[in-house]
């Protein structure tokens, strides 16, 4: 199939061909029929895409600030090289659209294949969408024109602002600004009984959008117009629905309303607000979340988990519905607002009409129509350049493509220039598209066995959701491959001892992702203090960041928790360092209110040769302070490394180590894999990631 990606660094837009998604639990897949251009934001988009860095700097500040806090903690280099990395990515496009669901997945009852659909959200401008089953709302027989539908989108934000404003059937409302939004929302105002005056700089009237009145809203005689309309009260509610740079709406609808009103922003405008007119009128200013209740919660938007309609009316997808069923009986009608129907495959018109528009085309509402088309039901795509297989590298094939493997791994790996890049195997569109403009991966492919089953591919990397490492390990090992497993290698003791069985039975390797061992500094401590040698204390000290409790790695069956899913490579890099059996492993986990997950504790830890370490995980540190620090005690001596970029020895005298690039030793694990695969020698350190895996897991469990 084909999907439109933004490109970043130029502004431009480009279809990048990847395999049709998988069905997941709670969603469906969905043939698009038509998409939604979004003028707004879909322009803002590409507008800033188009612009040079220091006009990118400019404009995102924000964005500014946290490469300069990376840089700070992590390297010049290293915050450089993120800022570029995620310019050079390829962003999804598209919100809103209409289509044929193709399959459900397991948990979805309330659709059949074949069913005509609205979808928001996960509704790109994509031949086939996988969406989860409550931002997807089944048309009604009676809706002629399906595809006005495909604005479901920008219905929804439009009833979210009117039931934010607390509308009332006999109110006299503004809308300020006429674009696309703001002709929906007075359509909608209408149908709900009100009276609409529109505002906008320039008159944007159209015959189905029943105003009461218009009014420039540059006219210095606005308030008097306003007023005159309104029996000398001013309007009793404002939705903005402009998008500008400018505080003039905000200006605006603070002079319009009446005493009490209610304003509510849908738009995207400054919002300065000049305490005068709202202290003297009591005004309440409001701004609505999107589509409604559930926009942006995981619970909700992924796991498919709706809100009780007794206590949430109008969901994010019953907001869409209402949408649909105005749409059906004819309260409301669109279809003039759609001026344009452009084929998917021509989609770059679209843009060049909402950003250039050379030929001044007047355009409101912008449609991608979606052909008959069998490749998009594809299951593998093969690359269309030349992926000469090097006789002397080592080829692997990489399931799962999400964001350590896109901005970390496969670049890294493909510096090393150790390794062939034969298979992808992905859920996804996105990131199978993501991934395969970073590297032109041989085929990629929807189906992991895939492989498995290729007789070429030397060494399976998984790099997927915390909770299926166990099962890929485990059926990688079977089919006769080296596997390469993103930390953790598992969940629970039951998935550890299957993967050690199957270990131990194959005449392959194993491989975890515990880099940091590998890293130069912990190298140079672990050779210049001789930790072999002796006994010695180790205190990590992690500042890891907060994490929200609805973050997936936050959940206990698929992500495992943080200390499961991350704690494990700083006992690894003390269990490196000191070279003897981890006999002792337990876990304090903090006692806080505000903190009620389990991503705040002390690890002690205690090894054969008689050192103690020591492990400060917390989420409860500042962003400012460095992620990582480790301090080492030995015979009169104090190393403490900071965050891979600095090493200090305290001894006779203060020696110090700077790095203008942060390096946590993934490259060197990269070459380590390369060379036990290569010239055969035993990998020792899966069994100490055994050791490690095992007494984290009980540790938990206590």
């Amino acid at each position: 199939m084909k999907q439109l990606f933004l490109m970043v660094n130029d502004g431009s837009v480009k279809l990048i061909e990847t395999p049709m998604p998988r069905v997941k639990d709670e969603h469906v897949l969905i043939e698009t029929l038509y998409s939604a251009v979004s003028a707004g934001t879909e322009r803002s988009l590409t507008s800033f895409g188009g612009k040079n860095l220091l006009q990118k700097a400019l404009e995102r500040p924000d964005q500014v600030k946290k490469v300069l806090d990376k840089m700070a903690t992590d390297g010049v280099i290293t915050g450089l090289e993120a800022a570029f990395g995620k310019l050079k990515e390829p962003m999804p496009m598209g919100y809103s659209a209409v289509g044929k669901i193709l399959e459900c997945g397991r948990g979805v009852t309330e659709f059949k294949k074949g069913d005509l659909v609205a979808l928001v959200g996960q509704a790109y401008h994509s031949e086939i969408n996988r969406t989860n089953k409550n931002l997807v709302i089944k048309l009604p027989n009676n809706l002629e024109n399906y595809q006005d539908a495909a604005l479901g989108a920008l219905g929804g934000i439009a009833l979210e602002g009117i039931h934010q404003a607390k509308v009332e059937s006999g109110e006299t409302v503004a809308v300020i600004g006429l674009g696309l939004l703001g002709h929906i929302t007075a359509r909608i105002l209408n149908a709900y009984g009100c009276d609409v005056i529109g505002y906008d700089i320039v008159n944007k009237e159209l015959e189905n959008t029943k105003l009461k009145a218009f009014i420039q809203s540059d006219d210095e005689n606005a308030e008097d117009k306003t007023k005159a309309l309104t029996k000398g009260r001013g309007v009793d509610k404002v939705i903005i629905t402009a998008s500008t740079n400018s505080n003039a709406p905000m200006d605006l609808a603070a002079t319009i309303t009446r005493d009490r009103a209610i304003i509510c922003m849908i738009g995207v405008t400054k919002m300065e607000i000049d305490r005068r007119p709202y202290y003297e009128k009591e005004l309440t200013f409001t701004i609505a979340r999107s589509y409604g209740p559930g926009r942006y919660d995981s619970n909700y938007e992924e796991k498919g988990i709706d809100y009780p309609i007794g206590y949430v009316r109008f969901t994010e997808g019953r907001n869409i519905e209402e949408f649909i069923r105005l749409l059906a009986s004819k309260k409301v009608i669109i279809s003039d607002l759609i001026t344009h129907i452009i084929d998917f495959e021509e989609a770059e018109k679209a843009y060049e009409i909402i950003t250039t528009n050379k030929n001044k085309e007047k355009y409101i509402g912008i449609l991608l129509k979606y052909k008959e088309n069998e490749k998009k039901y594809m299951n593998i795509i093969y690359s269309q350049k030349e992926n000469k297989i090097e006789k002397d590298r080592i080829t692997v094939g990489l399931i799962g493509a999400g964001n350590f493997s896109k901005t970390t791994l496969i670049p890294i790996m493909k510096k090393t220039e150790l390794y062939n890049f034969k298979g992808l195997a992905t859920t996804g569109g996105v990131n199978a598209a993501q991934a395969k403009n970073i590297v032109p991966f041989e085929y990629i492919t929807n189906n992991y066995k895939e492989l498995l089953a290729d007789k070429e591919i030397d060494l399976i990397i998984i790099s997927t959701g915390h909770n299926t490492h166990a099962k890929f390990i485990i059926e990688a090992l079977n089919a006769g491959k080296n596997v390469y497993c993103e930390k953790p290698l598992c969940l629970t003791l039951e998935e550890l001892e299957e993967i050690k069985e199957t270990y131990k039975n194959s005449n392959k390797e194993l491989f975890c992702g515990l880099n940091r061992r590998y890293a130069p500094l912990i190298e140079k401590i672990k050779k210049e203090g001789n930790t072999n040698e002796t006994s010695a204390i180790y205190e990590y000290t992690v500042n890891a960041g907060y994490i929200p409790e609805d973050h997936w790695v936050q959940d206990e069956k698929i992500g495992g928790g943080r200390i499961l899913g991350e704690a494990c490579h700083f006992v690894d890099t003390i269990q490196y360092l000191d070279g003897t059996e981890l006999e002792e492993l337990k876990i304090n986990f903090l006692q806080n209110e505000a903190y009620p997950k389990k991503d705040n504790c002390i690890i002690s830890l205690k090894f054969k040769s008689g050192a103690i370490g020591n492990i400060i995980y917390t989420s409860m540190g500042s962003k400012r302070y460095l992620k990582e620090q480790l301090r080492v005690f030995i015979n009169g001596t104090i190393y403490e490394m900071d965050n891979y970029i600095k090493l200090i020895r305290y001894g006779s005298i203060k020696k110090v180590n700077l790095k203008l690039k942060q390096d946590k030793g993934i490259e060197n694990e990269y070459k380590y894999i390369f060379n036990i695969l290569k010239k055969n020698k035993k990998n020792i350190h899966i069994e100490e990631s055994f050791k490690a895996m095992e007494l984290l897991i009980k540790g938990m469990i206590k």
